[in-house]
């Protein structure tokens, strides 16, 4: 069993806090990049993939895009006079050009790769193939390949 604490136990512990700052415990951290400078994200420009056809553009992130066949790689870009619409618009007014592949989570992170028959149709398609999630875009890593297993040497009772 426990005593309770009193009301001048909790004045005292109260005084103490109110002249001893948390704070003063904390030690400063010593980074060799200053986090804010190495973390700040470019502008919306350079991490994206710009669609341009008929005057009219869209932007995509980068690595978005699965497949270009040659025949489309011309409307990669942005070209002068083009005005930016939504994916959404851009996609249902080019319908005959672009195609969308549904990825998993995993799978845009880069810990899980296509299967193998979609990697092959990817590669057959006649289309720009883009990379979505829900519907929209997004990027797919490169696959993350584990680290190769070391063969352990078994261990024997013998030095």
């Amino acid at each position: 069993m426990r005593d309770a604490v009193t009301a001048e136990e909790l004045t005292r512990r109260a005084q103490q806090q109110r002249t001893q700052p948390p704070t003063v415990e904390m030690k400063p951290v010593e980074l060799a990049v200053d986090p804010s400078v190495a973390n700040r994200p470019g502008d919306i420009l350079t991490r994206s993939d710009i669609f341009c056809f008929a005057g009219r553009a869209t932007l995509v992130p980068k690595r978005a895009i699965l497949h270009t066949p040659a025949a489309y790689a011309s409307r990669l870009g942005f070209k002068e006079g083009s005005n930016f619409q939504s994916w959404s618009e851009f996609l249902s007014d080019n319908r005959g050009w672009i195609i969308t592949q549904e990825v998993s989570r995993p799978q845009a992170e880069g810990r899980e790769a296509l299967p193998d028959d979609v990697q092959k149709s990817l590669a057959k398609s006649p289309y720009i193939v883009v990379a979505t999630f829900h519907g929209d875009p997004i990027s797919v890593l490169p696959l993350k390949t584990a680290p190769a297993p070391t063969a352990a040497t078994p261990v024997t009772g013998k030095p």
